[in-house]
């Protein structure tokens, strides 16, 4: 019986040599006369660990890592004989970070292989759309509403109005849009499941379409992302071949297909009216609102646009039911997020709980502090566009309203650790310099705003005028915050102003020679 060995094809696993240690665990099986089945699967997320490698065992699936090329004959040994091994980590689902978490969204990431139908489906895939074909447009959409799901992209938007609205629309086309223009530092949720699980996408997708009257979807992926591209391809192929994508999908009277389409690289086109732009073939520029997408979208067409993740919540929701999701979480923010620890922190990875684990437990317990060893002194969280919290803001709650009344804003669900040594005037001199460099440059504020943000702070660091020009930035960001067309010019006062409220020491005057001598 061959023995199963499931290596990760995932990114993050390769750029530390998962593909190197794949041949290596083949040649040495087979100099050795072993019986292997190497089975590539996504990651689950313990990226301190990659290439983390499993063995399938009576017991389960026993872990092994972070393992190199050096390690494979050991490793193999200690797989074949079920003996002790320096790099053993134990039973995959028993090591305490993994069991602690929430998988709703991430319960098959790192456990399937993501290219094949079968697998998802013996793993409870295809389930959820079944349930949707049997209940029709309404009912799919009153489960959608009553789950509490919000959009997982970053604007927290009710995904059941988004829908709701997209079906009430009268035309002769409606369009399905997945944003996955993953962009934000310290995001990596997207490219998981596009990469370990991209069949639930899919099915989320084509749950949209039957609900409000779609029948063409597109998947806009990053061109940063090609291991997410050829999986999500691979994918659509394989539903394409067993029935799930095309003309009545799953035996139902319902048409869904959809392809990938690849951006050029503008973080931009991660604001839907951009990506829609892009996605017609013309430059990404923001579309002023209204109209909303909901009603002239792709196309000039009725378009659902939602993130990855919203999508991939979908099939839990229709196959367990809209109150099992919404039971977990707080307040108005229901299920669970993949939250995605990066930065400088010693257990970085992604994980997957229910809202209203606090900052501190998430950057302190489950990240184990920085990798530096260093104090922490502030975490970014929500991407470059986030703010910036200190530990006395650690107690707040992972919940869209509790960071909102703090200032903050946990988008897609990124976590950035910095610790004692940073300089938080350069950190939000990058933010300033960030958006000019990604401005599309159509509105004023945005445009002109950031460029002179970059210089002034410039000043500030510099020890120029550093009350005046204070005033000045703060002023300027006043100006984007409220004058933007979109959220790129509107959320880059968040990191500036929270980095000059929280760390205000770093932006004070330097001492003059007289005060420095006394």
């Amino acid at each position: 019986m061959n023995m199963k060995i499931f290596i990760p094809r995932d990114a993050a696993a390769v750029a530390v040599g998962a593909d190197d240690i794949a041949v290596a665990f083949e040649q040495v099986a087979a100099k050795r006369g072993l019986p292997v089945e190497i089975i590539r699967t996504g990651s689950r997320g313990l990226c301190w660990l990659e290439p983390m490698i499993e063995v399938a065992t009576p017991k389960g699936r026993a872990a092994f890592g972070p393992v190199g090329t050096e390690d494979v004959n050991s490793v193999l040994e200690a797989m074949a004989s079920n003996g002790p091994h320096a790099l053993r980590l134990g039973i995959a689902d028993e090591i305490p970070w993994l069991k602690r978490q929430t998988r709703l969204t991430f319960a098959r990431c790192g456990v399937i292989d993501p290219r094949s139908l079968d697998d998802y489906r013996a793993h409870g895939g295809y389930k959820g759309l079944e349930r949707a074909v049997s209940l029709g447009p309404d009912a799919i959409l009153n489960e959608v509403t009553a789950s509490g799901l919000r959009g997982r992209g970053g604007a927290g938007f009710p995904t059941g109005i988004k829908w709701k609205t997209v079906a009430q629309a009268k035309a002769d086309r409606k369009f399905i849009v997945c944003n996955a223009d993953e962009g934000d530092s310290g995001t990596f949720a997207d490219r998981m499941i596009m990469e370990g699980d991209p069949f639930l996408v899919i099915e989320g997708m084509t749950t949209s379409g039957i609900t409000v009257g779609a029948t063409k979807g597109y998947i806009y992926i990053r061109s940063e992302y090609p291991h997410a591209v050829e999986a999500m391809k691979a994918a659509i192929s394989a539903a394409r071949r067993g029935g799930y994508l095309g003309d009545k999908i799953g035996g139902s009277t319902y048409s869904f297909d959809m392809e990938v389409r690849v951006g050029a690289g503008a973080y931009v086109c991660g604001e839907e009216t951009s990506l829609l732009e892009s996605l017609e073939g013309r430059r990404g520029l923001v579309r002023a609102k209204p109209p909303l997408p909901a009603h002239h979208g792709l196309f000039g067409k009725p378009t659902v646009i939602n993130n990855v993740l919203s999508f991939a919540a979908i099939p839990f929701i229709l196959t367990e039911g809209a109150k099992a999701y919404a039971d977990f979480g707080m307040g108005r923010s229901r299920g669970t997020m993949p939250i995605q620890l990066a930065g400088n922190i010693r257990q970085g990875g992604l994980f997957e709980t229910a809202f209203g684990v606090t900052l501190g437990e998430l950057v302190d317990d489950i990240g184990g502090g920085t990798f530096t060893g260093r104090p922490v002194r502030a975490v970014q969280v929500g991407g470059p566009l986030g703010a910036y919290f200190p530990r006395a803001l650690f107690d707040t709650p992972f919940d869209y309203e509790a960071f909102a009344a703090r200032d903050g804003l946990i988008g897609h669900g990124g976590i950035v650790v910095f610790d004692d040594s940073v300089d938080m005037r350069k950190q939000a001199r990058f933010a300033m310099e960030f958006c000019a460099v990604e401005s599309c440059g159509k509105c004023t504020p945005c445009r002109i705003g950031s460029t002179r943000g970059v210089e002034t702070i410039e000043k500030i660091i510099r020890g120029e005028r550093v009350t005046e020009n204070l005033a000045l930035v703060e002023d300027l960001c006043n100006t984007m915050k409220f004058g933007s067309l979109c959220a790129l010019g509107g959320f880059t006062p968040y990191p500036v102003l929270s980095a000059l409220k929280h760390f205000r020491e770093d932006f004070a005057p330097a001492p003059t020679t007289l005060q420095a001598a006394e």
